[in-house]
């Protein structure tokens, strides 16, 4: 890497007291493999946050986020991550996961605990770290 941080826009959605969360691919030379986390990605040339989370959450689920606002932004050596909160206003099933292993609504408990079955992994997977922080700022938020 160059050593520039890289810019990062990252979307949390909640329904009925629940967290949308994505199972990132079990794939070893990507950030957080296996972990569950939050759908986002890279703020690419050109792009707001506001554009680029809302290009990330319709090409990962299909979904358009409207109504949104920024929660915070977390930097640390390698990233600037700006966090945007956002009711999701469809039921799970009309979500179509382009990216990813898995996804779910998961509760504050479950957040908390730091893992989640995951049906289609079919076993126990952890959250990643930062996300996991970040879910943890917002609950106490509400």
């Amino acid at each position: 890497m160059n050593g520039q941080l890289v810019n990062v826009a990252v979307a949390i959605l909640y329904r009925e007291n629940k967290f949308l969360m994505q199972l990132r691919d079990n794939i070893p030379n990507i950030i957080a493999p296996g972990c569950w986390a939050l759908f986002g990605g890279h703020i690419e040339a050109g792009e707001t946050p506001e554009i680029a989370v809302q290009r990330e959450v319709l090409e990962e689920i299909g979904y358009e986020l409207t109504a949104f606002s920024q929660f915070g932004i977390y930097s640390d050596q390698k990233a600037v991550r700006y966090v945007f909160q956002a009711p999701l206003l469809v039921p799970l099933n009309e979500l179509v996961l382009s990216e990813g292993w898995d996804l779910d609504l998961l509760t504050a408990e479950d957040i908390q605990q730091g893992e989640y079955f995951s049906q289609k992994a079919g076993e126990i997977r952890p959250l990643a770290t930062l996300p996991q922080k970040i879910m943890l700022d917002f609950i106490k938020t509400l």
